[in-house]
């Protein structure tokens, strides 16, 4: 697991404003970071996917130390398992973080490209985490574009008649 460093995880909160009030769902959960990060700042919701159920169960401890049982959901699953289930579910989401392997996060963004209208809300925001070679867009509006060390952060807006 390579967890995001607190400075990125930072400068991605202050480019994003006031997440009070918005549904957040974080692929590729890990700790928790991103999607426990959104939810302190008051996000209403937050569906956690964990392919690794040890690392799962880790979250599920870190969300109750926490006290955010209430508003916090782990999934343990395969992440394009879980994006198609919550598609076929009608769930959608303010907040999308996408934080995989980096080695990965290619073929993730191709997987994901046409879910990614339906899992997010018109006004939806899509934020990953990778490598500086890769700049992911998910077919949408790059409104961010910022490299960290090695890390890339790439937020992407809806483009869409609706918004």
């Amino acid at each position: 697991m390579r967890p995001t460093s607190e400075r990125v995880r930072e400068a991605v909160f202050n480019v994003l404003g006031p997440v009070t009030g918005v549904s957040v769902l974080d692929l590729f959960a890990g700790s928790g970071a991103f999607g426990l990060e959104a939810v302190s700042r008051g996000a209403t919701a937050c569906v956690f996917v964990e392919v690794d159920p040890g690392v799962a169960e880790t979250l599920r401890r870190n969300i109750a130390a926490l006290g955010c049982l209430g508003t916090c959901k782990v999934v343990v699953e395969d992440y394009l398992r879980a994006a198609e289930r919550l598609w076929r579910e009608g769930k959608v989401f303010d907040l999308l973080f996408v934080d995989p392997p980096y080695r990965i996060l290619a073929d993730v963004e191709v997987a994901l490209a046409p879910l990614i209208p339906s899992l997010t809300t018109p006004q939806g925001v899509v934020v990953s985490e990778g490598p500086r070679s890769l700049r992911p867009t998910f077919g949408q509006s790059l409104i961010f574009d910022r490299e960290y060390g090695d890390t890339r952060i790439a937020m992407v807006k809806l483009r869409r008649s609706d918004s």
